[in-house]
Protein backbone atom coordinates (compact mmCIF):
# COMPACT_ATOMS: atom_id res chain seq x y z
CA UNK A 1 0.00 0.00 0.00
CA UNK A 2 1.40 3.46 -1.29
CA UNK A 3 1.75 6.40 1.24
CA UNK A 4 -0.66 8.06 -1.17
CA UNK A 5 -3.82 6.38 -0.16
CA UNK A 6 -2.65 7.02 3.55
CA UNK A 7 -2.77 10.86 2.58
CA UNK A 8 -5.66 10.86 0.50
CA UNK A 9 -7.30 9.46 3.40
CA UNK A 10 -5.95 11.47 5.81
CA UNK A 11 -6.83 14.62 4.28
CA UNK A 12 -10.44 13.23 4.05
CA UNK A 13 -10.32 12.78 7.93
CA UNK A 14 -8.68 15.82 8.30
CA UNK A 15 -12.01 17.74 6.26
CA UNK A 16 -14.24 16.07 8.27
CA UNK A 17 -12.80 16.88 12.02
CA UNK A 18 -12.17 20.56 10.36
CA UNK A 19 -16.20 20.89 9.14
CA UNK A 20 -17.83 18.94 12.09
CA UNK A 21 -15.33 19.55 14.86
CA UNK A 22 -15.72 17.37 18.40
CA UNK A 23 -18.73 16.50 20.32
CA UNK A 24 -20.27 14.26 17.93
CA UNK A 25 -20.97 9.98 18.18
CA UNK A 26 -18.46 7.53 15.97
CA UNK A 27 -21.30 6.82 13.26
CA UNK A 28 -21.88 10.70 12.54
CA UNK A 29 -17.89 10.93 11.50
CA UNK A 30 -18.11 7.22 9.66
CA UNK A 31 -21.20 8.88 7.65
CA UNK A 32 -19.40 12.19 6.78
CA UNK A 33 -15.99 10.60 6.35
CA UNK A 34 -17.76 7.86 3.47
CA UNK A 35 -19.39 10.67 2.00
CA UNK A 36 -15.74 12.48 1.63
CA UNK A 37 -14.42 9.25 -0.09
CA UNK A 38 -16.81 9.14 -2.46
CA UNK A 39 -16.82 12.80 -3.47
CA UNK A 40 -12.79 11.70 -4.05
CA UNK A 41 -13.40 8.70 -5.98
CA UNK A 42 -12.29 6.33 -3.14
CA UNK A 43 -13.14 2.80 -2.91
CA UNK A 44 -13.93 1.69 0.77
CA UNK A 45 -16.39 -0.70 2.90
CA UNK A 46 -18.16 0.03 5.97
CA UNK A 47 -19.58 -2.32 8.66
CA UNK A 48 -17.98 -5.27 7.21
CA UNK A 49 -18.16 -8.46 9.04
CA UNK A 50 -14.63 -10.55 9.90
CA UNK A 51 -14.52 -13.93 11.85
CA UNK A 52 -12.23 -14.46 14.06
CA UNK A 53 -10.47 -17.99 14.31
CA UNK A 54 -8.80 -19.73 16.84
CA UNK A 55 -7.14 -23.08 15.95
CA UNK A 56 -10.09 -23.68 12.75
CA UNK A 57 -12.87 -22.54 15.46
CA UNK A 58 -14.91 -19.40 15.35
CA UNK A 59 -14.85 -17.79 18.50
CA UNK A 60 -16.00 -14.42 17.75
CA UNK A 61 -16.71 -12.10 14.66
CA UNK A 62 -16.25 -8.11 15.07
CA UNK A 63 -17.54 -5.37 12.39
CA UNK A 64 -14.98 -3.48 10.98
CA UNK A 65 -15.59 0.30 11.17
CA UNK A 66 -14.07 1.56 7.16
CA UNK A 67 -11.61 -0.61 4.71
CA UNK A 68 -10.20 1.62 2.23
CA UNK A 69 -9.21 0.14 -1.02
CA UNK A 70 -9.17 -3.56 0.46
CA UNK A 71 -5.75 -2.40 1.97
CA UNK A 72 -6.43 -0.01 4.16
CA UNK A 73 -8.27 -0.44 7.79
CA UNK A 74 -9.64 2.17 9.56
CA UNK A 75 -10.79 2.42 13.36
CA UNK A 76 -12.67 5.47 14.29
CA UNK A 77 -13.07 7.13 17.79
CA UNK A 78 -14.37 10.22 19.36
CA UNK A 79 -12.75 10.04 22.87
CA UNK A 80 -10.95 12.71 25.01
CA UNK A 81 -7.59 10.70 24.35
CA UNK A 82 -6.44 7.27 22.75
CA UNK A 83 -5.46 4.69 24.93
CA UNK A 84 -3.25 1.60 24.26
CA UNK A 85 -6.54 -0.69 24.43
CA UNK A 86 -7.50 1.36 21.03
CA UNK A 87 -4.56 0.49 19.99
CA UNK A 88 -4.36 -3.49 21.07
CA UNK A 89 -7.79 -3.08 19.49
CA UNK A 90 -6.69 -1.98 16.20
CA UNK A 91 -3.77 -4.71 16.08
CA UNK A 92 -6.34 -7.38 16.99
CA UNK A 93 -8.22 -6.21 13.92
CA UNK A 94 -5.58 -5.93 11.74
CA UNK A 95 -4.91 -10.00 12.61
CA UNK A 96 -8.08 -10.94 12.13
CA UNK A 97 -8.51 -9.33 8.65
CA UNK A 98 -5.17 -10.39 7.38
CA UNK A 99 -4.46 -6.43 6.36
CA UNK A 100 -1.36 -4.71 7.91
CA UNK A 101 -1.91 -1.50 8.02
CA UNK A 102 -4.25 0.68 9.83
CA UNK A 103 -4.82 3.84 10.80
CA UNK A 104 -6.51 4.95 14.31
CA UNK A 105 -8.67 8.15 13.59
CA UNK A 106 -10.00 10.59 16.92
CA UNK A 107 -12.19 12.94 15.82
CA UNK A 108 -12.80 13.61 20.06
CA UNK A 109 -10.87 16.54 20.29
CA UNK A 110 -10.56 19.80 18.41
CA UNK A 111 -7.34 18.39 16.02
CA UNK A 112 -8.09 14.81 14.65
CA UNK A 113 -5.47 12.39 16.30
CA UNK A 114 -4.08 9.96 13.97
CA UNK A 115 -2.17 7.05 14.64
CA UNK A 116 -0.68 4.63 12.18
CA UNK A 117 0.01 0.85 12.82
CA UNK A 118 1.31 -2.19 11.08
CA UNK A 119 1.07 -5.15 12.13
CA UNK A 120 3.42 -7.85 10.48
CA UNK A 121 1.81 -11.03 9.50
CA UNK A 122 5.21 -13.17 8.93
CA UNK A 123 6.51 -11.98 12.62
CA UNK A 124 6.63 -14.39 14.92
CA UNK A 125 7.18 -13.90 18.89
CA UNK A 126 9.46 -16.13 21.07
CA UNK A 127 8.20 -16.87 24.75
Amino acid sequence: MGSNLSRRVIGCAIEVSNTLGPGFFEKVYEKALCIEFERNGIYFQCQQPVNVIYKDNLVGEYITDIVVEEKLLLELKAVSALCSEHEAQLMNYLKATGLSVGLLLNFGKPKLGIKRMVWNHNETKKI
